[in-house]
């Protein structure tokens, strides 16, 4: 049987992050250059998000560049600019007939001038899209975006006692966005990575050895399958639990 053909048995992440790792080591195993992975690693994000879809995933956050990249060689940085330029030209057409949303969290600023409007061209573009939106955290650090919206919030000069959970969100750059119900990093790091630092306080995390280039639908599934079988209690305790301690 193909299990990839029938529907996943349990709940559904409404919103799945991944931190897509492993593209350099892919490559280097078959003797090729990192850039050559990083290209493979963006043709399976195609593959991906086919399947975010058809499994009824709402959100997908995906890890694409961190703020720390910048200190790779600047061989691998600029072609990282070019992979990301070429995915927009490409695939933005097919993505908004798709009703897929694209949004951008992290620093634009940084970026080149003609990719910054590239970016933002794509934003304005699909916003009104439902059926998908994927968060692209490019030029994204977890402390800094903390940083940032703790910067706004003394900026707009609220008061200390009004600062709450619920206010600090409403700065970040994912706000209006769940938190991520489920989070998987690929090729079996076992690293937070400056990742959604804020966000994660209670995701669901699933970590498998696969590359992040070979992790494919198949593979997407094994993971969803897994969240769909955890039982999530937010520092809380099972209702089971909860009985048993009132016994």
């Amino acid at each position: 049987m193909n299990t990839s053909q029938s529907p996943i048995s349990g709940k559904i992440p409404r919103h799945v992050a991944i931190i897509m790792d492993g593209n350099g080591r892919w490559a280097l195993k078959r003797g090729l250059p990192r850039l050559a992975g990083h290209k493979a690693g963006t043709e399976n994000l195609r593959r991906i998000i086919k399947a975010c879809v058809e499994f009824g995933v709402k959100y997908l956050t995906i890890y694409a560049f961190s703020t720390e990249n910048w200190g790779r060689p600047q061989e691998e940085v600029t072609g990282l600019m070019r992979i990301l330029e070429d995915v927009i030209d490409r695939e933005l057409g097919e993505l908004n007939e798709q009703g897929v949303q694209l949004r951008h969290i992290g620093r634009l600023e940084r970026l080149p001038a003609f990719l910054q409007e590239k970016v933002l061209h794509a934003i304005e573009l699909t916003r009104t899209n439902d059926r998908l939106i994927i968060n692209i955290a490019f030029n994204y650090g977890g402390r800094d975006e903390i940083v940032h919206a703790i910067q706004q919030i003394i900026r707009d000069g609220v008061a200390p006692e009004e600062v709450t959970p619920e206010l600090v969100s409403r700065y970040l750059y994912t706000a209006g966005t769940p938190d991520p119900d489920l989070i998987i990093r690929t090729s079996g790091e076992l690293r937070i990575s400056n990742f959604l630092i804020w966000q994660a306080a209670y995701s669901e995390w699933y970590v498998t050895p696969t590359y992040w280039p070979d992790f494919d639908k198949e593979e997407f599934r094994k993971a969803l399958e897994e969240f769909s079988r955890r039982d999530r209690r937010f520092g809380k305790v099972t209702s089971a639990e909860y009985e048993e301690s009132r016994a």
